[in-house]
């Protein structure tokens, strides 16, 4: 199977009670018309549609489990543990679902609890967990002909694959789901699965059309919950085309159809995307109302996207309000909130890479034991056989281990060098941001116990979002490229150079005071306006604002430096761009930003005349 090797769904919460009575009164209490085997089926199709249905079932058939058979024994306690799950009881669920994946007889009823413990694993951001029980799950699927079990198991290794950033697979899984759609269902989730993971991706294939055409398809399954999922995929691409107004309409249309789900992670994007709706439009108030919603909604000690968002937002209202206070507070939770997700987004690919590095040695180790095996046979065999003839295989089989050895070799050094490409920017192989905030960090730390200054430059290319829309974003990689090219002439050995996102970057001058941070600032931003562009960049202008934050001003704490930095860019981009600005959004003394001409002039005064 394509996708082999590497896996969810949204487990939600309620919990029933319900008392033991005598077996005897529990066979009145089934109908019967439906046998136990019937109700057990019936509650595996509607668990997530009829929920309470799906609860009556399984007390009604509680009463009478001593007198089940031993297969539907296994159903019912694979119900159960889904029910557990359901109401947030993941240790009880797990230990129960191993259980039934390790010992149970019937294949099928072994691939859902592997399916849901994959489902769990990914909610609970436990990747390496989720892999090894969806490479057992891919294992075991060609041992399965129920169509249904099939279809659900591929359906959560589509949901696993996408929560854990894998989109080319989670496409592969729902391809997949498409070509073997049950006949009792409609191809609604497969093609959520594959639009969510195209949309994740940023695929530019996807059109406002499809997703609608996929949210037709689910509401017509009955299925409101995915179509309202995609329904937050096609407002994401409202706003990103600017149409702010559509988004806010498709949103409000069904927020109330949303908060009767009582689904906390549909209603978090719901709330953020509303706030990014407004905030879009200039409407402060409301955007702060759905910003502040979303984090009312979030989830214990979880980090999302959607939090991630209101927090930013929140900070860039107070800041555009003149709220430093409140700004720095919501700036601070915002940078926490993002390196847990982007940590998040770490762990998983590190997990994900681990585990198929571990399947690989495993099945290597398997061949050598086999090929051992096969020489010490030979060996046995040489007083049987022609010596020379003997040697030769025995010769033929110790290139065999010696090859096998070099891919294990091949093996490690690739886990050296995903680790390594771990901290790097896959596109301009400079700092990626997480790994800039943990050096920046570490120099800033050594800075402040020899009380040397060190100065914080964020830069930001100009109308880079026009250059990606006018030409593509082909050209607007080759552009950034070239931007870190003309930058990397300018930096020290021991300066710290990454890449925040899109077209805005940070670099860190260690043992560097305002004035040489505003003279070197300024040298990149003209070596950028030079740069010299050809072949398909010929007709493209670039430049950069650049915003400056020192430690004599704003301590030794990364985040404020990152804040003073950010409002010094905000200045300069508000007074015409292409240009450099030191300092807080204004100066104690002038009440003016500070501009790399205001520090060249001074200087030029203190000389001898």
């Amino acid at each position: 199977m394509p996708w082999q090797g590497r896996t969810c769904r949204q487990l939600l919460g309620s919990v029933i009670a319900f008392t033991g009575i005598c077996v005897g009164m529990a066979v009145h209490a089934m109908p019967t018309q439906e046998p136990p085997g019937q109700l057990l089926q019936r509650a595996i199709s509607i668990k997530t549609t009829n929920h309470d249905e799906f609860l009556r079932i399984v007390a009604q058939l509680h009463q009478v489990a001593d007198n089940l058979p031993v297969d539907e024994q296994w159903a019912l306690r694979y119900l159960e543990a889904w029910q557990a799950a359901f109401d947030g009881s993941e240790s009880k669920a797990f230990s129960a679902l191993r259980t039934i994946a390790d010992q149970a007889p019937d294949p099928a009823l072994r691939l859902r609890a592997l399916a849901t413990m994959v489902n769990i694993s990914g909610f609970a951001h436990r990747y390496e967990e989720g892999f090894i029980q969806l490479n057992r799950m891919t294992e075991l699927l060609p041992q399965v002909s129920d169509v249904d079990a099939r279809y659900a198991a591929i359906g959560e290794a589509a949901q696993f694959l996408v929560i854990s950033h894998h989109y080319e697979q989670a496409i592969e899984a729902a391809n997949e789901m498409l070509q073997n759609v049950p006949p009792d269902k409609n191809a609604c989730h497969a093609t959520y699965f594959k639009l969510h993971a195209l949309f994740q991706s940023g695929s530019t294939q996807l059109t406002p059309v499809q997703l609608q055409q996929g949210v037709d398809l689910c509401i017509a399954g009955g299925d409101a919950v995915y179509a309202n999922a995609l329904r937050t995929d096609l407002a994401t691409l409202h706003l990103q085309k600017g149409h702010a107004e559509d988004a806010i309409h498709l949103l409000e249309e069904h927020y109330a159809e949303v908060q009767g789900f009582k689904f906390p992670g549909l209603m978090q994007y719901f709330n953020v995307l509303l706030a990014n709706g407004y905030f879009a439009q200039g409407d402060m108030p409301k955007a702060r109302k759905f910003a502040l919603a979303t984090i009312e909604g979030k989830v214990e000690d979880a980090y999302s996207e959607p939090l991630r968002q209101a927090y930013e937002l929140l900070y860039r209202i107070e800041n555009r309000l003149g709220h430093a206070r409140e700004a720095l507070t919501y700036h601070e939770k915002y940078m926490e909130v993002d390196k847990g997700y982007l940590n998040d987004v770490n762990a998983s690919a590190l997990a994900y890479e681990s585990i198929k590095q571990q399947v690989l040695a495993k099945r290597t180790q398997v061949d050598t034991l086999n090929r051992q095996n096969q020489i010490l046979q030979l060996q046995r065999q040489l007083d049987h056989k022609a010596m020379e003839t003997s040697r030769l295989y025995i010769a033929l089989l110790l290139t065999v281990l010696a090859s096998i050895a070099f891919w294990l070799l091949r093996i490690k050094r690739s886990q050296m060098r995903f680790k390594r490409l771990a901290t790097q920017d896959s596109l301009t192989h400079i700092c990626s941001r997480q790994h800039f905030v943990d050096e920046a960090e570490q120099i800033l730390r050594q800075a402040a116990r020899g009380t040397r200054s060190a100065c914080l430059v964020l830069m930001d290319l100009d109308h880079f979002k026009l250059v990606n829309d006018t030409h593509g974003h082909v050209i607007g990689d080759l552009v950034l490229k070239r931007a870190v090219a003309a930058c990397q002439q300018h930096l020290h050995s021991n300066d710290i150079f990454g890449r925040l996102g899109g077209e805005e970057f940070a670099i860190l001058f260690p043992d560097c005071s305002a004035r040489q941070a505003l003279d070197r600032a300024d040298r990149i931003r003209q070596a950028i306006a030079a740069t010299p562009l050809w072949g398909e960049t010929r007709h493209v202008v670039i430049s950069a604002s650049f915003g400056i934050a020192c430690t004599d001003r704003s301590g030794y704490e990364l985040r404020q430096l990152m804040i003073d930095a950010d409002n010094a860019l905000y200045q300069a981009k508000r007074d015409g761009r292409n240009r450099v600005v030191y300092g807080d959004d204004m100066d104690a003394a002038t009440g003016e930003a500070v501009t790399h001409e205001a520090i060249h002039s001074e200087r030029l005064a203190d000389l001898p005349h």
